[in-house]
């Protein structure tokens, strides 16, 4: 019932909203249109306008980048694809090979898009690629299943697609993934091994300062996530009938985490649109376009990542497994490892990802770095001007010096 429950509201808001919005666009008479009043109330009509979340992926809008001292066109082209996910390429026309880097999306409730920063700023010196997940509403049952093994599955495909001198860079929720996918890479001497592997603000071991969210996981049996956070998909959807955990849910539960922000954030845009500061209002506009366009995840991907992460530690303990294969660490010893944590994360908190070390430990000293990012949160980590300033100059460096 909870995905019907969540599908009437929005269908009841629907109408609500549109009209709302044919009322900010139609505007006030050309005399009045700059009164405090109507301000007042076309700003109110953008906010319910606004009131609601998209289940399509917002575009990456990167059409052109600066390279050296000259504009390039960008333009995104399927590397591979299944009903899961895309490899999607951001192809350039330049003369110099640049190192290519395969970008690995979280798939936790958001889109792709949620690292169009963090593409951005990469773009002018890498030939990057993203793993763009599907919205689980939209892919049908004939598709079968996607846990967690099919996540590693899809992640060796795509580094093989891209070919030997790949390098990996996971964001957050995937780092578990991707450490494992390299290290059975290793086992099984895939030549398509990246060159170096960077996880950033991941939760390789939860047990190290545990956040709310890992409380939360920790306290609640998996059969409590099934019962209560899992709904089946709508019959008018592509995917019906599919388990899944829905993205909105998701999405309520990283609000609820900081709710006086939010609330914060849509008065102050309620402030910018009375008071004709525009500029303003659209920074606040755009985070929250990409903020509320949400995604699900089926079913058994995310019980197997609050099972596996959160309650077994799978990882840290040497117990994961991949296909019934141990996944085994300790077998990476060509790829170079770096880490990237923010002081003020409060999603995965300061020496849960640079564990990754302990568990790498046939990696030779030169071939290790850790950096912890003072005065940053979670998003910070890759997105902002510490990131492009301070975090991405070392991940650059590291790169360079492993390709």
């Amino acid at each position: 019932m909870l995905y019907l429950a969540y599908q009437l509201q929005s269908d009841f808001m629907t109408p609500v909203r549109a009209w709302a919005g044919m009322a900010v666009n139609a505007g006030g008479p050309p005399l009045l249109s700059d009164h405090p009043a109507v301000r007042n109330l076309t700003a109110v009509y953008e906010l319910i306008a606004r009131a609601g979340l998209t289940h399509t992926r917002p575009p990456f809008a990167i059409d052109s980048i600066t390279v050296g001292n000259r504009e390039v066109e960008v333009r995104e082209e399927v590397a591979a694809a299944t009903p899961f996910g895309t490899l999607l390429h951001f192809k350039k026309d330049v003369t110099t090979a640049q190192p290519r880097v395969l970008m690995v999306a979280p798939l936790s409730g958001h889109f792709s898009t949620l690292l169009r920063a963090t593409v951005r700023t990469m773009l002018p010196d890498h030939d990057v690629y993203i793993t763009d997940w599907h919205n689980a509403r939209d892919v049908p049952l004939t598709a079968g299943r996607f846990g967690f093994d099919e996540y590693i599955d899809h992640l060796i495909k795509f580094l093989e697609v891209m070919g030997p001198g790949t390098h990996v860079l996971a964001v957050c929720q995937p780092c578990v993934a991707t450490l494992a996918a390299t290290a059975v890479m290793a086992q099984d001497g895939n030549p398509a091994q990246p060159r170096s592997m960077t996880l950033m603000a991941g939760p390789i071991d939860v047990r190290v300062n545990p956040t709310t969210v890992d409380d939360l996981a920790r306290k609640q049996t998996i059969e409590w996530f099934e019962r209560t956070l899992t709904a089946s998909v709508p019959l008018r959807y592509p995917g019906a009938f599919r388990r899944v955990y829905p993205g909105f849910v998701q999405l309520a539960a990283f609000m609820s985490m900081n709710v006086d922000r939010h609330v914060k954030a849509h008065r102050e845009l309620y402030e910018n649109l009375a008071n004709g500061e525009l500029e303003k209002a659209a920074t606040t506009k755009a985070f929250y376009d990409e903020y509320f366009a949400v995604l699900d995840l089926t079913a058994e991907f995310y019980l197997e990542t609050v099972r596996i992460i959160f309650q077994e530690y799978a990882l840290p303990l040497g117990k994961l497994e991949w296909h019934g294969q141990r996944v085994d660490p300790s077998a990476i010893r060509r790829t170079m490892l770096l880490t990237v944590e923010g002081e003020r994360d409060d999603i995965c908190a300061v020496g849960q990802t640079v564990a990754a070390h302990d568990l790498c430990t046939k990696l030779r000293p030169y071939l290790r770095r850790h950096h912890m990012q003072p005065g940053v949160g979670h998003y910070g980590v890759f997105s902002g001007k510490r990131w492009e300033s301070q975090i991405y100059p070392i991940l650059k460096n590291v790169i360079l010096s492993s390709d």
